[in-house]
């Protein structure tokens, strides 16, 4: 049984009284443990695949299981419940709260999960030396680089232990050696058993995943097997 199942998924967004299909009768299944990539030129659907598979939106029509359960006519309180029990999410913008430190933006999903302080600042501490910044525990989002940032950000998708961990474009705002060490954090976050679903627009990132899924007007163009 695949991790994530998608079955004639519509998503379609009203504008007046034209019908826009985001996506289109798109069937999509993805495996536990695997790296995926997703590609397509912008409006192809992609960023709303990603929005359907994170729980963040619902289909218009079709059918979502993830992990065996019907997750696609869910409430939006069921969805978030399965959001931070299952999924941890890594945006391109990094999306950390400014103020914050490092260590208090990467326990914050564990503040929703109902734990207790002392254990959401030791798996928060355990998830930055993951990333390799177990060091800038007190440091705020301005005190730190953009690749570093990202790594806060990626720890702080981690700290859940989520199955899935979704990337939207995440060495988007990164120069290149940035890009190729947050690559190979998700190597390793892949090699440790996660499934790993990305979108990127840039092939030599598109490459480090073991298949890449093109998407064209809202439907699966194309799937092909990546040679390592």
């Amino acid at each position: 049984m695949a991790l994530i199942d998608l079955q004639e998924i519509f998503k379609i967004y009203k504008m007046g009284s034209t019908e826009i299909y985001a996506l289109d009768g798109l069937e999509c299944s993805i495996e536990e443990g695997e790296y995926v990539a997703l590609m397509g030129p912008s409006g192809s659907g992609k960023s709303t695949l990603m929005n359907v598979i994170g729980c963040l939106d619902s289909p218009t029509s079709g059918t979502y299981l993830l992990n065996g359960t019907n997750v696609s006519s869910m409430t939006d309180d069921e969805l978030a419940s399965v959001r931070n029990l299952e999924i941890g999410f890594v945006f391109q913008s990094f999306n950390l709260l400014p103020r914050t430190t490092a260590i208090e933006n990467v326990a914050l999903p564990l503040v929703y999960a109902g734990i207790s302080k002392s254990e959401r600042l030791k798996r928060a501490q355990e998830s930055l030396d993951k990333v390799g910044l177990g060091d800038r525990t007190d440091h705020k989002p301005n005190e730190l680089s953009g690749g570093q940032r990202q790594r806060v950000a990626i720890a702080r998708a981690l700290v859940n232990n989520p199955s899935i961990v979704l990337a939207d474009e995440p060495t988007g705002n990164l120069d290149t050696k940035s890009s190729l060490e947050i690559m190979k954090i998700f190597e390793d976050i892949h090699n440790a058993g996660n499934t790993v679903v990305m979108v990127t627009h840039e092939e030599d990132i598109a490459k480090y995943a073991k298949r890449t899924i093109r998407m064209r007007d809202g439907k699966l163009e194309s799937q092909l097997a990546n040679l390592s």
